[in-house]
């Protein structure tokens, strides 16, 4: 009988210990990060020009979230926002030097004094790791690897800054580089093979650091124009087409690149069922959070229901299709519609690690566990659209307000006009009121809190040197 009580009081101990050591494990974080693919470019989206079935499953056993929003329509001050949990204004990424975007040996790029969303994680003991585009500058400075990142494959910019631009004219783009760590490994890779070359390491990083906690970071260039995809989702594409692109030699051929839109997004389908598949071998599923989004709306994808499109601050350009999974943290098979952000992914992070945030500076992302969980509203009483540095719209629950600078120009009924189509202005004038009254609070705000971008002297083109 002593025996037997022994043998009890050890199970219990061992139990008790299990459940407190459950309680201690951090979870681990994916951020997969599309490149131009619009709000029907995903077939739970609604899309019939699609097929996504890994990641329509991926919805099915966790939620859609249908107002989740970028903070910009181009793709630098967007993966800004991502990066610091603040609007690009704010950190004065909203623009690049001389474009709308970061350009190759642009002497601007994130200011290594932002405190990225991966130097909050690693703060509270994880391992990082960046596979595919960054965006923030291609300057030795402006790296991810001097951003947080213990790892990084990929590439320094958009594939198509590079010399078979079709305005290579005016541009002279350098050849692009292909980057490990701060290394340039290869000159103009084969763009074919991006996606599976990233879906390889992303897999590899999971086996790497299965035993502990990890924030992994997979931005895709695809579906960024010009189009690829690998041999293994080409079988179905027209000898036309095919004939077509090996007649390309020195050139790319964009117009017949942009008839395998479907089959690039087929291989980003696949990828994303690889990086699951790699979680669930390795027993990392049901300790993981994996968020699926895009940089900003389509350039050749659809954004229907929604107006707009890349480079638009109507919905198309900056709503973005989204799926989010954690299996028994985030319920299934739901659908959720409140106003959440890019911005809200490093606050949120930050709670569930047991990360602090920097106390020094304004962040506009909120922590948004609650809301996943059906536990509480958006935190965002109003959310703001820039077009660069242009403050052109505001939302607040079911209402945006368009501006042209302080004035009232369409307010739309989201919840009954998705599609921006029936400006309501006259008749609700107090709703816009209100709105504008956001807008002015907000700029006021950013006036008094802001943070400079950071420039370098005499940039250079990175190369294999």
């Amino acid at each position: 009988m002593r025996v037997l009580i022994f043998l009890g009081c050890l199970f219990l101990i061992g139990a008790c210990n299990a459940q407190n050591l459950s309680k201690d494990v951090k979870p681990n974080f994916v951020i997969i990060f599309t490149d131009d693919q619009g709000y029907a470019d995903l077939s739970c989206f609604g899309g019939e020009h699609v097929k996504t079935p890994r990641i329509d499953k991926m919805a099915a056993e966790g939620a859609r979230l249908t107002s989740f929003y970028v903070a910009a329509a181009v793709c630098t001050p967007s993966r800004a926002a991502l990066m610091t949990g603040s609007y690009p204004r704010r950190n004065d990424m909203a623009v690049g030097t001389d474009f709308a975007v970061l350009l190759a040996a642009d002497p601007k790029g994130l200011n290594p004094d932002e405190v990225t969303i991966a130097e909050v994680l690693k703060s509270a003991g994880y391992r990082t790791g960046m596979f595919g585009k960054w965006h923030l500058g291609d300057q030795p400075e402006f790296l991810p690897t001097r951003q947080g990142f213990d790892e990084f494959f990929g590439l320094p910019y958009s594939h198509d800054i590079h010399p078979y631009h079709t305005n290579q004219k005016k541009y002279n783009f350098p050849s692009l580089p292909l980057l490990e760590g701060e290394t340039v490994i290869e000159m103009d890779p084969d763009a074919d093979y991006l996606t599976q070359r990233i879906t390889d390491r992303a897999v590899g990083f999971i086996e790497k650091h299965r035993d502990e906690p990890f924030f992994m970071y997979v931005p895709h260039p695809i579906p960024h124009r010009p189009l690829h995809a690998s041999p293994p989702f080409m079988t179905k594409v027209s000898e036309e087409v095919k004939e077509a692109l090996k007649k390309e030699g020195d050139s790319v051929d964009y117009k017949t690149r942009d008839k395998i839109y479907s089959n690039a997004i087929s291989e980003i389908d696949w990828s994303v069922g690889q990086i699951l598949d790699a979680l669930k071998r390795n027993g990392l599923d049901g300790n993981t959070l994996v968020i699926f989004t895009s940089d900003n709306g389509p350039s050749k994808g659809l954004a229907t229901p929604l107006r707009g499109k890349k480079g638009s601050t109507y919905e198309g350009g900056m709503r973005m299709p989204t799926v989010i999974r954690w299996p028994g943290k985030i319920p299934s098979g739901q659908v959720n519609d409140e106003i959440m952000t890019t911005m809200d992914l490093l606050p949120t992070f930050a709670q569930l690690s047991g990360a602090e945030l920097p106390a020094d500076r304004v962040l506009d992302g909120k922590d948004i566990m609650p809301v996943l969980s059906h536990k509480a509203h958006s935190p965002h009483q109003a959310f703001f659209y820039h077009k660069g540095n242009i403050l052109t719209a505001s939302r607040s629950g079911k209402w945006k307000l368009h501006v042209d600078g302080e004035k009232p120009i369409a307010l739309y009924d989201l919840e009954r006009d998705i599609s921006e189509s029936t400006n309501v202005l006259e008749g609700n004038r107090s709703i816009a009121d209100r709105l504008l009254g956001y807008i002015k609070d907000f700029q006021e705000d950013i006036a008094k809190n802001n943070r400079p971008a950071a420039y370098v002297d005499n940039p250079k083109a990175l190369t294999m040197n």
